[in-house]
Order: structure tokens, then C-alpha cells, then sequence
């Protein structure tokens, strides 16, 4: 009996001593963020204009999310300071297929022939928009560790260890003004995460909302690039 309490002794100061060091490495979980604008002209949105939010498909390994797109929309026409945004899915129709993901130009100088093609610069005078934000970029997860091990007995059932990864959220908008055909600028966002999931008898994850964060700085980013003058 005493063997057995002994026993049962160290292994809840051996678990106790196990909590300690993963709340230690819980209160670490965190996000570190990065926001570059760059912009090229003193041009900004004016009363009436609106932007779109587009998202970039010619690289199968480096493609924006559609549900960000919209998260960043979202965010961008929210607030007392809130730009319209017009909807991403209802633009592309109007253009079809001008402004397909796939198909849409890369560059600048393929506007204005993109535009010269019949009824393409009038509906677009007609829908209010001035200002096209590209979307490039991805969330992926970079490192992975740990491990969790789960039994089930006479006793019951539970788990023990734990686990993390590391998750990097890369986006680069870049903005086109649509009235004379330039690019007005470029905003780079580096978001980086670690989450952990800790388990002492059930597995309690801590998640590091990268994409999120980096919907959230583009958006404010984006404000302020429309909002005021280089």
C-alpha cells in the first residue's frame, strides 16, 4: 500500500511539474506582426468611389484565400472611418472574364488594353469603382513539434503531452487605380504565430490567429493608404 501511494506520489508531482511547464510555455503563445506600405502617388479615394478586393490565382502554391478576401473586406468598409467595398463575386460577373482570377492582368501596362475591350471601362464607370486591391499570398503552417499520447482504462480515459506548430501568414496587396491605369502602391503584411495544445487528461488548444491578424492590418493598412496622401 505505502509502495503504490509512493507511486501515485510521484507521478502526480511529476504531472504537476509537467502543468507548470506548459502553462509557462502557453503564456509564450503569441503573434508577431508586420506591416509594409509603400505608396507611389498622393492620390486618395474620394466620396462615391469604391475598391474591390481581388485575389490573385496564376500560382497554385501562392494563392490568397477567398475567405480572407472577404474578411478584409469586412473590416475595411467597417468603422466610422469604413471605405465601401464593393463585392468581390458581383465585380468579376459584371467583367467576366476580364477580371477573372486566372485570367485577369498582371500588370499595369495589360490594363489599359484589358480596359479597351467593349463595355469594359463603362461598366466600370457605371459600378463606382476606382481602386483594385490585388491579393497575393497564403497561410501556411512552417514547423510542427511535440506530441500528444491519449490511453483509455479500467480508470477511464485521457491524454498526456503536448503539442505545437508555427503558422506564417504572407499577403502583398497591391493597389491599382483604375482612373489613369497606374499601380499607387504595395502593402506587405508578415504575420507569425505559435500554438500550442496542451494536455493534461483532455487536450486544450491555444491558437495564434495569424490570418486573422493579417486580415485585420491590411485592412486598417488599407485605410489609411486610401485615406491620405503620400
Amino acid at each position: 500500500m505505502m509502495r503504490r501511494y509512493q507511486q501515485n506520489n510521484r507521478r502526480l508531482v511529476s504531472q504537476g511539474a509537467m502543468v507548470i511547464a506548459l502553462a509557462t510555455l502557453v503564456t509564450g503563445c503569441g503573434v508577431s506582426s508586420r506591416m509594409e506600405p509603400y505608396k507611389q502617388t498622393d492620390t486618395i479615394i474620394a466620396e462615391g468611389e469604391l475598391v474591390v478586393i481581388l485575389s490573385r490565382k496564376h500560382h497554385a502554391t501562392h494563392e490568397a484565400e477567398s475567405n480572407i478576401t472577404e474578411c478584409i473586406g469586412h473590416n475595411l468598409s467597417s468603422g466610422s472611418d469604413g471605405i465601401e467595398v464593393h463585392p468581390t463575386t458581383a465585380f468579376e460577373d459584371m467583367l467576366y472574364p476580364w477580371f477573372e482570377p486566372s485570367t485577369a492582368p498582371l500588370t499595369t501596362e495589360e490594363l489599359p488594353e484589358v480596359l479597351a475591350h467593349p463595355g469594359v471601362s463603362s461598366r466600370i464607370a457605371d459600378s463606382g469603382v476606382r481602386y483594385v486591391v490585388w491579393l497575393d499570398g497564403a497561410t501556411d503552417r512552417v514547423a510542427s513539434g511535440g506530441g500528444i499520447s491519449c490511453a483509455a482504462g479500467v480508470g477511464g480515459a485521457g491524454c498526456l503531452g503536448l503539442a505545437w506548430w508555427q503558422t506564417d501568414a504572407k499577403y502583398e496587396a497591391t493597389i491599382w487605380d483604375l482612373t489613369d491605369s497606374t499601380s499607387a502602391g504595395t502593402i506587405n503584411a508578415d504575420v507569425t504565430g505559435k500554438s500550442v495544445m496542451p494536455a493534461i487528461i483532455i487536450p486544450l488548444p491555444f491558437i495564434a490567429r495569424t490570418k486573422t491578424h493579417a486580415c485585420k492590418g491590411l485592412a486598417d493598412q488599407l485605410k489609411v493608404f486610401l485615406t491620405t496622401e503620400g
